[in-house]
This record gives C-alpha cells, structure tokens and sequence, in this order.
C-alpha cells in the first residue's frame, strides 16, 4: 500500500518587499497603543491611567483621531446593509430564526420577505402556516441586514430577488474579519462559478446559472445535477478560499480569483498540503503586490 510520509520544514521568511507593505500593528490585551491624550477611543480600547490600552487582540486601525482594534478572531458584528448567509435553525410564529455566526440568533420576519412570485400585498393566516413550504429548518438563505438590535441580534429581509433560497452548492465558514467589505458581494468569476462571500463569514461557492430565476421570488432551489467540470471548479476554489483563510488574506473577488489561477498547476487535492498552500498563496500575494504598486 502506498503511503506518504511528511517531514516538517523551516518557515521560509517573507522578502523585504512584502514584509515592509503587509507589516500591521498588532495587539494583545493590555498593550498601551498610545498614551496621547487627544485620540479618541473606538471598539475594543480603553482608557487607563492616561493611556489608551488594548482590549483585544488585533491589528490597530486609526481613522483621522479614533483609534479602534479589529480583532482578528471574533464573532459577526452586524452592521445595517451586510450581505449575509445563514441557515434557518427554527420556524416561529411570523418569523424564522437563522444562524448568521452571531452572538444571538438573527431573525427573518415573514414580512421581511418576498412571496413566491414577488406578489405585493399583506402577510395572511394562510401565508403563517405555509412558512415551512417557503423555508424550512437547514435551508440556506442569502439576505441583508435590515436592523441591529440594542442586544446585538440582527433583523435581516430578503426583499430583493437577488437575496433567498440558496441551492446546490459549498459553504465554506471562514473569520468575518478576513471578508473584505465591497459595493457588491455576489460575484460570478470567470472559471465558471460564483461565490457569495457573506460579510459573516459565510462563503457560498456555487455553479453560476445559465439564466437568472427572476419569477419564483427567490424560493426555488434548482436542483439538477451539477457536472463534473462544476464539481471540480468548485472543490479547487474551496481550496483556495482555505489556503488564503490559512495564510491570513483577505477574501475578495481579485484575491480568490489570482489564487486559483496560481492554483492550476497543482492538483485539487495537493491545495490542502502546507507547502503547495503556502507556495499558492505567496504567488497570489505578490501578484495583488505588483497590481497595487
């Protein structure tokens, strides 16, 4: 029986160029980030004998004179307009709870949605007891976030036919800080997929469509067969998507996409061994490197 056996490797170091752009101030809690007084203090400092102390560790961003911390492993923070993705853990009374990698559950408000069709009209005792045939537990759905409560829960809608029932597809759940915010999170590449990158940490990698489905209200799930060349498209962007959480780079649609360019050489499989995966993604860095510069 064949066997692989694999020996550990010293870390090669970063060069010059790249270390010197990618360097960030980072954090632990109790570090003094500054102790001048004319900062104002943002999420995750506080103040203590004078001094603006770390409350998390993470990278410091400073905006004109607020200092924050951005953790670099934390929960989902909703903000008004996110793009999510989430899985309906339970069916309420007018209502869906969904699991969006918050603290708390987020909500789905049958008001909030789209009847099938796009009909316009108000929310009947027929549609309440439907509510399992619209969604039902383990469904997984793209939507918006309409409203963040006091307590942190979030309000999301799926009034637009671009947001709902999600189909055949791969979710891969990754830190929401290594998402990277843009205008639009739906993307279709050019190798013949789409992802969703939620801002939650949710990536949804599926087959682009032939033809958007425009009439069913974003509730029918398309269920056909995928074809070999999808599945293998598929499986080699979640590599990536994995090889550049592993190596700590942001997701966007130019970094996933350089990467799995970089990517084609190696087989699938191999995108999951420590050396291919850093060899990727340091490829992938450099080209980012040489568009910004």
């Amino acid at each position: 029986m064949a066997m692989e056996m694999r020996l550990p490797v010293a870390r090669k170091p970063l060069s010059e160029s790249m270390g010197r752009d990618t360097k960030k101030h980072l954090v632990v809690p109790g570090d003094t980030i500054t102790t001048d007084t004319g900062f104002m203090r943002g999420h995750g400092t506080y103040m203590g004998e004078e001094k603006l102390i770390a409350s998390v560790a993470g990278s410091v961003e400073r905006v004109n004179k607020l200092i924050c911390v951005k953790a670099l492993k934390t929960r989902y923070n909703g903000e008004v307009g996110d793009i999510v993705v989430g899985r309906i853990t339970e069916v309420q009374q007018k209502r869906w709870k969904v699991e969006t990698n918050s603290r708390l559950d987020s909500v789905l408000l049958l008001s909030s949605m789209n009847l099938p069709g796009g009909e316009l009209r108000r929310r009947s005792a027929e549609d309440e007891l439907a509510m399992r045939g619209f969604l039902q537990e383990g469904d997984l759905i793209s939507a918006e976030v309409q409203a963040v409560f006091s307590d942190g829960a979030i309000s999301l809608h799926t009034r637009s036919l671009k947001y709902g029932k999600l189909g055949q597809g791969v979710l891969v759940q990754v830190s929401p800080s290594l998402v990277k915010r843009q205008k639009t999170h739906f993307h279709d590449l050019p190798c013949g997929a789409s992802v969703i990158l939620g801002s939650n940490g949710f990536v949804w990698i599926y087959p682009t469509p032939e033809h958007k489905e425009e009439d069913a209200g974003g509730f029918t799930a398309n269920l056909e067969p995928v074809s070999l060349t999808d599945r293998e498209v598929i499986s080699r962007l979640r590599n990536c998507i994995v090889s550049l959480v592993t190596q700590r780079m942001m997701l966007y649609d130019t970094s996933i996409l350089y990467c799995y360019e970089a990517s084609l050489p190696h087989q699938i499989k191999d995108l999951l061994k420590p050396e291919i995966m850093e060899e990727v993604v340091m490829e992938t860095r450099q080209r980012l490197l040489e568009q910004e510069g």
